[in-house]
């Protein structure tokens, strides 16, 4: 994510204010997630913003838009990921030809029963990795909206829930765009934030290089151990639930996304949808930091990721370069922060 968020701190650093005490357990959830980004780190370099990012959303039971070139290693991150919280994972290369009874499943008629019985898509797990989704057609990219939003698939009538934890990570190319088909904003809104997945620095870069010459393999994630699990995700989700949010700090998220639909840069502003969101990331992003109240400058933190796809800039700022970081990072400068 390419803002400010940042768990290098030691968190034993992190003082708890008085009369706030953290519950052992989610204590305990709470540095079993923050070590997640070191076990991603023994496979995937220079990545830790994003693995936040990710946490983030599982606490929220949010889906992530995960935007970056080719050859990022978002597959990779995902796959790590999963494999440190002992996540079910599947993968799906979205392509023009692809049904969505290829996500979600369909019937399927059985000569030994003469019935028909139902076969699981691939969306039933806990982690699903929708890969370069908008090369597929509206009405495949629809199948998911159910699932994102309900949590469930409904087939011939009957619905079929679907794990606990799920997490939808999608992810699209943001430069070759010829034979894509845009995800609409009914579509975009579904997901909890948009992260940046960045090009290596360069001794990032070398370092990778360095572990691939001693004979680093990426399809071997056995090096990779669970650090955490449903029990911590389901315990710190609870933690988060019960973050304070003062009236004040409240009213500054409503007031960031009002400015959006002002802004005369933008001609989509932030949905209520948007403010939930934000501030459902603030809470995550404070217990994470060790703190069980929202302060304005996690909101700021969160304001990028979680907003940055459900604004639409007029053609007219675009052909004068403007993007919508840059337009949520005006708006951050002149909204009054409260004190």
């Amino acid at each position: 994510m390419n803002h400010p968020v940042d768990l290098d701190k030691d968190d034993d650093a992190v003082d708890t204010p008085a009369g706030h005490d953290v519950p052992a357990d989610a204590e305990s959830a709470r540095r079993a997630l923050t070590a997640l980004r070191a076990e991603v780190a023994k496979t995937v370099v220079g990545q830790d913003p994003v693995v936040t990012g990710l946490v983030i959303a599982l606490l929220c039971r949010g889906h992530v838009l995960l935007e970056g070139v080719p050859g990022t290693a978002k597959t990779l991150l995902i796959k790590t990921l999963s494999r440190s919280l002992d996540l079910g994972f599947k993968r799906v290369q979205f392509t023009p030809d692809l049904m969505p009874g290829d996500v979600t499943g369909s019937l399927i008629y059985d000569n030994r029963t003469a019935e028909f019985e139902f076969r699981e898509g691939p969306v039933f797990t806990n982690l699903m990795l929708a890969d370069e989704i908008n090369r597929t057609p509206p009405k495949t990219q629809a199948s998911l909206l159910e699932a994102m939003e309900e949590r469930q698939v409904s087939v011939e009538g009957t619905a079929r829930a679907l794990p606990d934890p799920f997490m939808v990570c999608a992810t699209q190319n943001p430069i070759e765009y010829e034979g894509t088909y845009p995800l609409p904003e009914a579509q975009l809104d579904r997901f909890l934030v948009k992260l940046t997945v960045p090009v290596p620095t360069r001794d990032e870069e070398i370092s990778m290089l360095q572990r691939h010459a001693a004979g680093f393999d990426p399809r071997d994630l056995s090096a990779v151990q669970p650090v955490a699990g449903p029990a911590e995700l389901a315990a710190g989700r609870a933690a988060v639930r019960a973050v304070h949010l003062d009236p004040k700090v409240a009213a500054y998220v409503v007031d960031l996304c009002r400015a959006t639909r002002q802004s005369p840069s933008l001609q989509l502003g932030v949905s209520p949808r948007g403010a939930t969101a934000l501030l459902a990331t603030a809470r995550a992003w404070a217990w994470l930091s060790g703190r069980d109240y929202v302060t304005p400058d996690d909101v700021k933190a969160l304001a990028r990721p979680t907003l940055r796809h459900r604004v639409g800039l007029r053609p007219e700022a675009e052909l004068e370069g403007a993007t919508a970081d840059g337009v949520l990072e005006g708006i951050l400068a002149h909204v009054p922060t409260p004190r």
